[in-house]
């Protein structure tokens, strides 16, 4: 029985827009291959309310999608691992 998520991502934007849009993608096929996206919204560069990491800027992904209910947990593990995310949250909708 496949659950509805909502996921909030937030990228360094210290490497470039290559390195931004590789992040995406990366993140984006993950999703896709465990799940189905319902939607995508890219809200892009935003200045943080706080500085993370001496960053005052980050990119922002908004993604809304189904999977089982085991995903999300190795979602947030693959998200802690991986260079250049500054934040995430993943919550069941």
């Amino acid at each position: 029985m496949a659950n509805s998520y909502e996921s909030m991502l937030v990228f360094s934007v210290t490497g470039g827009d290559d390195a931004v849009n590789a992040l995406v993608e990366k993140f984006k096929a993950l999703i896709e291959a465990n799940g189905t996206i319902e939607s995508i919204e890219e809200w892009g560069k935003r200045k943080l309310a706080y500085p993370i990491n001496y960053e005052t800027e980050g990119y922002y992904l908004l993604v809304t999608f189904s999977c089982e209910p085991e995903f999300p947990a190795e979602l947030d593990r693959i998200v802690k691992i991986t260079e250049g995310v500054l934040r995430s949250l993943t919550i069941k909708k």
